[in-house]
């Protein structure tokens, strides 16, 4: 098996609001092995990006802090390492495609010199190196007419190519981790498609670990090895892409999964899960799905239940499940 690279041990990230404090990631355990594509599912709100950004320490604070848990990478704490030390990691280390690739390119400076930059930053490259590599990344990535693209300003291109461009910044140092937070948002399902093959073949060649933030259940059919599902702050189901995909445990990825449209099984109406979300102020020591849950029972009223391993190593946090589960 391979080794362990990053793992979240009880990480626990909170909001500061005019309304009360949001646990926005709320006792989240998980890890993610070498050369392993993970993929964090889950609704708009329930923890995926904030738990990818505390890993790479960018919440803003105020309102946002960690207040708890541990992030190990390669087997260092990121928690306790100064800033001036994780600056160092990130972009080197530890990169990451950001959900917008117009706002997360800088429109006042060229594509060159957004490339460059960590090149001449984290490995000290001269400025005529620093291009060559830039030039060769471009290619990789698939871009045609890479000597024009240098000299290209973010606005000049379009969606797939901003978005291949972010892909080639946060590969330029081949960090050992990618996260990738809704790569292929807003893409059409052509663009869509070559980003995934483009993904899965640095994935194949570098052996890098990704870990992709999505609400896509066909991509992650497509791109994962294993999937940790999250419902408001909390890891609720985590297995291998294939057993949950065969057997979802879970009422609420059970939910997610016939919510999905079948091609060839056409319907009246989608499924969708009945209930809301709930407040994140005011989530209360319960299961947080209980009162959307058609399996709902007394205990789920007033108890949260843990995340538990089963014999099989599919983990879930569900009362159904207590008798056959043992504690982690």
């Amino acid at each position: 098996m391979a080794k362990e690279l990053v793992a979240f041990r009880n990480l626990e990230t909170h909001f500061k609001t005019s309304a009360g404090t949001v646990k926005a990631v709320n006792d989240v355990s998980f890890s993610i092995r070498e050369g392993e594509t993970l993929c964090v599912v889950g609704e708009s709100g329930c923890g995926k990006s904030v738990t990818a950004m505390s890993l790479m320490q960018l919440i803003e604070s105020p309102p946002g802090k960690i207040v708890g848990g541990e992030i190990f990478f390669e087997g260092k704490d990121l928690l306790k390492l100064s800033k001036k030390e994780m600056s160092r990691l990130r972009g080197k280390e530890i990169a990451m495609i950001f959900q917008e690739p117009m706002s997360s390119l800088n429109p006042v400076f060229t594509i060159g010199k957004q490339i460059t930059e960590p090149l001449l930053y984290h490995l000290n490259m001269t400025q005529k190196e620093a291009k060559a590599r830039a030039i060769e990344l471009i290619t990789m990535v698939g871009i045609p007419r890479p000597d024009k693209i240098f000299h290209s300003y973010p606005h000049e291109l379009s969606g797939g190519m901003r978005q291949r461009i972010m892909i080639a910044i946060a590969l330029s140092c081949d960090p050992k981790l990618l996260i990738a937070d809704e790569p292929t948002t807003a893409l059409d399902v052509t663009i869509q498609a070559q980003i995934l093959d483009l993904m899965r073949d640095i994935k194949t060649k570098r052996n890098t670990a990704i870990m992709m933030i999505t609400h896509d259940l066909g991509v992650v059919a497509e791109m994962a090895d294993f999937v940790v599902v999250m419902y408001a702050g909390k890891v609720i189901e985590e297995a291998s892409v294939l057993e949950l995909f065969r057997e979802p445990r879970h009422p609420y990825t059970q939910g997610l999964l016939k919510a999905k449209p079948v091609i060839n099984q056409r319907k009246e109406r989608l499924y969708s899960i009945p209930g809301q979300v709930p407040n994140p102020v005011d989530l209360g020591e319960n299961c947080h799905f209980h009162d959307r849950c058609e399996f709902c029972m007394e205990i789920c009223k007033t108890k949260a239940p843990p995340l538990r391993a089963h014999i099989d190593g599919h983990k879930t946090a569900c009362w159904l499940y207590e008798e056959e589960g043992k504690a982690q």
